[in-house]
Parts: structure tokens; sequence; C-alpha cells
């Protein structure tokens, strides 16, 4: 039987580095030369004869048949990013909660059991614990920094261990290596989500872990212009069980939304160092206010870990600050954060984070808000919580627009 027939890829040098891998990987260009990516906004395509046809339907050529599950502009996207996350694989889904979907759709069957973090977003925790939950897949939820209750967790039914590093807000970090290690000596698979992050600062398959997940509406498009989400892992595995899930159900990341994020990897390297700073500098200017309770934020020597962080992330803390301000009482506290965000004049009273535009949340009423308190308790997200997504505004002109409410408490 011949080999089958690959579509060819972009001839860099070997060893190249981060930033040359974020502005060049992807498909070569076409007859044309055109140096930006082209777009390729088309449903179907076109093919010589019958026979071409059924051999590209029956996978034995890699070619583009249907853009629900294969299109240039979306393969350039899986590409780059399988690049910059040093995985042989890549699959783009139509947001950040696709990803995880399609990877416990491609992963679990009814009678599995998950172990996932409790400090992890509010819609993963939902997904897991409750939708998957009534296909049978059970969910156990436990401390994401200590390893030993991951591995107290573990049951001979165990098939994934899922992680955020940090953690949307708490800005919690894992070991990565040491949660590889757990799961795989139990034959498990391990996912770390590397939103906050991004691959500019942090790889987690070179720690251990078997699949990335990627919400691309954040650092890698960067400037809050689309959805999208895709999974990063070994080609072999996302071929035998992630993509015949998306070629049957649709968890389809569109042409045009690949693009976008396509263009924003360019910057992300620079765009990352630069929020990273401002983060730092932001959380240090809150750590000395005198209303603020706590900060966390990883880049901190006083953030408990820290170390882990800073030997994990490239030396960098990402651009996310979580901040508590004083108060009493639940009800105090959340008049005192709903203040804070209400006196804001710059920031972005929004839910979304990884823009260009530093934005501001109250995790509590909005992106945690369907989970219970008594979830809400247990992942450490109280009435006082104010998550800041930092980024390329000036300091002085985040912190600023922060003292106009922290002063009036």
């Amino acid at each position: 039987m011949s080999e089958k027939k690959r579509l060819p890829r972009v001839e860099l040098p070997e060893g190249v580095g981060l930033s040359t891998r974020a502005l060049r990987e992807g498909l070569p260009p076409s007859q044309w030369g055109e140096n930006s990516e082209a777009l390729y906004l088309t449903s179907s395509f076109v093919y010589p004869d019958a026979a071409t046809a059924a051999r590209r339907f029956a996978d034995e050529e890699e070619a583009f048949t249907y853009s629900r599950f294969s299109n240039p502009t979306v393969m350039m996207m899986e590409r780059r990013l399988a690049a910059l996350e040093g995985t042989s694989g890549c699959i783009a889904t139509a947001s950040g909660m696709g990803a995880i979907t399609l990877l416990a759709m491609g992963l679990l069957r009814a009678g599995d059991h998950v172990v996932c973090s409790r400090s992890v977003f509010g819609s993963t925790i939902k997904l897991l614990g409750d939708v998957f939950g009534r296909f049978g897949v059970e969910s156990t939820f436990v401390s994401q920094t200590d390893v030993g209750e991951w591995r107290a967790a573990m049951r001979p039914n165990t098939r994934l261990l899922f992680a955020e590093s940090p953690t949307n807000p708490l800005t919690e970090v894992c070991d990565i290596a040491a949660l590889a290690e757990v799961a795989h000596a139990a034959g498990a698979w391990l996912a770390v989500d590397n939103c906050f992050c991004s691959p500019a600062l942090q790889q987690p398959a070179k720690w251990g872990a078997d699949f990335i997940i990627h919400s691309g509406t954040k650092y890698l498009d960067g400037q809050g212009r689309v959805i999208a989400g895709a999974v990063c892992g070994p080609e072999e595995l996302i071929q035998s069980k992630l993509l015949p899930v998306q070629r049957s159900a649709g968890l389809t990341l569109s042409p045009f939304n690949a693009w976008v994020v396509l263009k924003g990897m360019e910057t992300l390297v620079v765009r990352m160092k630069a929020q990273s700073a401002n983060a730092l500098a932001v959380a240090q200017w809150l750590e000395a206010h005198p209303a603020v309770a706590r900060v966390h934020y990883p880049g901190l020597a006083s953030h408990p870990q820290h170390a882990l962080a800073m030997k994990q992330q490239s030396g960098l803390g990402a651009a996310v600050v979580s901040f508590e301000v004083k108060g009493d009482s639940p009800e105090q506290l959340r008049a005192q954060a709903f203040a804070v965000l209400d006196a804001a004049q710059v920031c972005s009273r929004t839910t979304n984070l990884g823009d260009t535009k530093t934005t501001i949340s109250h995790p509590a009423t909005t992106s945690h808000g369907r989970l219970s308190e008594a979830q809400r308790q247990a992942a450490g997200i109280g009435q006082g919580l104010i998550r800041l997504a930092v980024g390329l505004d000036d300091v002085a002109d985040i912190t600023a627009d922060l003292a106009r409410g922290l002063d009036s408490l």
C-alpha cells in the first residue's frame, strides 16, 4: 500500500525560536505567493475526479473536503499553535468550552471518572460536574495545589485529570510534572488549560501534560475580537479520538475566526511579556493599598506558588491579577467590590480577558455566578474578589482608575 499523501508544510530551519514560529508556521503560500496568510471562506472543496473524492473521504489522502472538519485557514492556525506548544497535533474548535467538550467526548465514556481542580473556571466545573455527569461520567473536584488530594482521588476507572494553571480567577498554580506522574502511573491522561499563560510563557507538554486546552478568545487573539478554542496534543490521539467526534458533532471553528487568531498569534510573545510586566507593577501597587486585603498574582513573592510559577512560566506571572477588598460581611464586601468596578473610567467592565485593553470583573456574580455558594466557597471566590486582566494601558492610568474606587472605601 502506498504511503498516504500529505499536505505540504512550511520549511523553516531547525531550532527557530518561538517568535519566528508564531509568525511563520502554517501552510506554504498559494501559487500567488501571498506573505500574509490567506483566508479561505468556503464550505466545500472541488475534486478533480470521483476517485480523488473517494480517496480523500476515506482518509487515504490528506486534503480539504468540507470546512466542518478541514479548511486551509483553520489548519494554518492549528499548525501554528501546535508548533508553539511543542505538540505534534492540534484541533481547533468553536470556543474554549467547545475544546473541553470535544476532549471529554473523545476520551471518555459512561462509567469513566475524572479528577479536576475545584479552582477551575466556573463553566468547566458545570460542564464536567453536571453536564457529563448526566451521561455517566463522574468527576471528583480536589485542591489545585495539593498533589496528595489528586492522588487520593484516583480510582481504577479514572481516565482524565484536568487542571488550569494558573486558575481563573485566583491564579493558583499546579505542579504540572507531579500531576503528570500521578496520571500516567494510573494509565490516565493529564489535560492542562493553558489559557492564562499561553505558550508564550508556558508549554505544559514540556512538563508531561498530554493535552493542552486553549480558549483562543483570550490571549491567542489578544484583542477581544472572536470566539475560538483548541486542543493540542499527540497527533495520533487527535486523529483517532477527537477528529471523529468533531466530524460528527460539528464542534467547528470558522475560517474567519481561525484567521483572526492566526494573525493574533504573530504578536503573542511581545504582548504577553508587556502585559506581564504591567500586571506585576499593578499587583505591587495593589499590595500596598490599605483597602486591599489580599492580592493573588503568581509574579509576587507573596504568592503561595511563586517559585513553581516562575519555574513553569518562563519567569513571568502572566497578565491576570485578582484582589480582595476589605469588609466585614458578604454584603459589605460585595458593595465595596461593586464600588471599585463602578468607579472605573479606563478599565473595561467586562468578563472577557486576554484583551489589549485592561478588563475588570466581579467573578462571584459573573463568570462564576452559576455556581452554588458552596462551590464558590470551595473555590475561594468570595464577594470581595475582583479580577483584573491587565492590558497594554499605561500602568499609571490603570492604578489611577483603581484608586478612584479603592480610595473611597
